[in-house]
């Protein structure tokens, strides 16, 4: 074997081994096994719901790697292998979380019949709302769709009874304190008197109800039909499918 061979041959066993062994904080470890986003998992951590080896792990810095054995509610916890990013139009009167103590409808029950890999929802939409909701077992994805340093636009068509006043939406978009909490608009587009299509950048918890209900509008209707690139189109309600290869990069960092 000639010196340039054996040299690349070391540097690739270097780095091999480098990547099996290389020590990952817990909370990425635990996002990457497909057990909710990275911030869920910094919770869990910080409710003792984790353990590393038989020991609880509070400390949000702790690293583990292959050797260490990782459980999460008394369960093992392994590398996800297979990753799964899917598209559902939720219904209205869905819960976007992985359980109710009210046993109320959980739009993953949608899902589950057909997929047997544990999933999360990628943000959220509230419980009479409808639309484009992602589900993945894949913690850097739903990190990059939901953070809001992403900027990734999300769209909704909302109707209300009354009337919606441009210059409502005008001063929507420059910005709405609420309960000293600022929400932003990034654009809109009104359809009729009483129906507009918002599109939101960040997206706080139920940011459009609150809004609106500031104004003395209450919407009837919240249906998201867009995040990023991906629309709802061709999905009935209560039907999902499989984002595409080409979907899933568009949400690729710098993208």
């Amino acid at each position: 074997m000639d010196d340039a061979k054996k040299k690349r041959r070391v540097k690739k066993g270097e780095q091999d081994r480098e990547g099996e062994t290389k020590p990952v904080r817990l909370h990425v470890f635990l996002s990457r096994a497909g057990i909710a986003s990275r911030r869920k998992c910094e919770e869990f951590i910080a409710a003792g719901l984790v353990t590393v080896n038989g020991r609880v792990v509070l400390e949000q810095g702790f690293k583990v790697d292959a050797e260490d054995q990782v459980s999460f509610r008394n369960r093992r916890v392994y590398p996800t292998r297979r990753v799964l990013y899917i598209a559902l139009n939720k219904p209205p009167k869905y819960l976007s979380t992985n359980s109710d103590p009210e046993g109320r409808p959980i739009a993953l029950d949608l899902i589950k019949p057909v997929v047997d890999i544990r999933l999360y929802p990628v943000g959220r939409l509230d419980f009479l709302s409808s639309g484009l909701l992602f589900f993945t077992n894949d913690g850097e994805f739903a990190r990059r769709v939901s953070h809001p340093s992403s900027r990734v636009e999300k769209e909704y068509l909302v109707e209300t009874k009354r009337e919606i006043p441009e210059t409502f939406l005008t001063e929507y978009r420059k910005g709405i304190s609420v309960e000293g909490e600022l929400y932003r608009l990034k654009s809109f587009r009104i359809q009729s008197p009483t129906s507009a299509v918002l599109v939101l950048e960040e997206g706080k918890n139920r940011e459009i109800r609150k809004v609106f209900a500031s104004r003395g509008l209450y919407p009837k209707r919240i249906h998201r039909t867009r995040i990023g690139s991906v629309t709802v189109k061709g999905l009935a309600p209560g039907k999902f499918r499989n984002l595409t290869a080409k979907e899933v990069a568009s949400f690729a960092e710098g993208r």
